[in-house]
This record gives structure tokens, C-alpha cells and sequence, in this order.
């Protein structure tokens, strides 16, 4: 059991998909801290303007049971959150395991002695996915 527990996402909705890491993640710590990403986080790495702002999408976050804090964050760096929050492990979605950018957040992380858990991807969602899919549904 880890202490702190740390997973990110809530690009631009919340789904059931979060939903599933989150509640996986907490309960493989004592405490969980989610961050999701700010409306200028997600322009700059996505290239695409969130659904749902930062403010509820926190909100929607700090709602949940198995959450004991919600914070909005500026970057994806791991290590620059550790250098704030101090996590024991940091909890994403096996479909981004192997990512380059993922293999260096191991490394990274290794050195301050913090694990990478890769919880089960819900399969066949997605914000993406929702994007083209919720207009098509309304036109029906």
C-alpha cells in the first residue's frame, strides 16, 4: 500500500474511463491526489480546447469519495509535481505503457524512489473518441 498516490488526466471531460483509474488507484494508497490538467495545458499539449473547463471538471473530481485531493496543473513533468505533492507512485492508464515519454517518466521517477503503476485502460473510450461520437449521437 503506498501513502500517496498521484494520477493526472481529465483532459477535457470526465469519463468513465477516469473514473475506473481513479477508483483502482485509490485503493492502492492512503491518500489520492488527482490532478487535472488546466484549459491552457490541454491547448498546448493537445492542440485542442477543452469540453468541460478546469473548474468543473476539479470540481466533478473533488465530488468523488475515493479522491482526497484535487489539484489543477500546469505540466505534465512529473518530477516537477513530485517536487510539490511528494507521491509514493503515480497511477495512469495501461494504454500508455511502452510510450516513450512514459519510459522516461520510469526513469526519472526511479531515482526519487517513486513507482509507475499502469492500471487497466478502459477499453473503446476516450475524450477523443467522445468528441466525434456525442455530435453524432445529438444528430440522431
Amino acid at each position: 500500500m503506498y501513502k500517496i498516490g498521484y494520477t493526472q488526466g481529465v483532459y477535457d471531460m470526465f469519463h468513465i474511463g477516469h473514473l475506473h483509474i481513479i477508483a483502482n488507484a485509490a485503493k492502492q494508497c492512503d491518500k489520492l491526489i488527482v490532478g487535472v490538467n488546466s484549459d491552457a495545458l490541454v491547448k498546448e499539449y493537445k492542440n485542442k480546447t477543452t469540453v468541460i473547463c478546469q473548474e468543473h471538471r476539479a470540481e466533478i473530481i473533488r465530488s468523488l469519495k475515493a479522491v482526497n485531493e484535487c489539484v489543477i496543473v500546469n505540466t505534465l513533468d512529473k518530477v516537477e509535481l513530485w517536487n510539490e505533492y511528494h507521491f509514493d507512485a503515480v497511477f495512469i492508464g495501461d494504454d500508455w505503457k511502452g510510450d516513450e515519454r512514459w519510459i522516461q517518466t520510469e526513469k526519472d521517477l526511479a531515482s526519487l524512489g517513486v513507482d509507475v503503476i499502469y492500471l487497466p485502460h478502459t477499453p473503446n473510450i476516450s475524450s477523443t473518441l467522445l468528441r466525434v461520437e456525442i455530435p453524432r449521437r445529438v444528430e440522431e
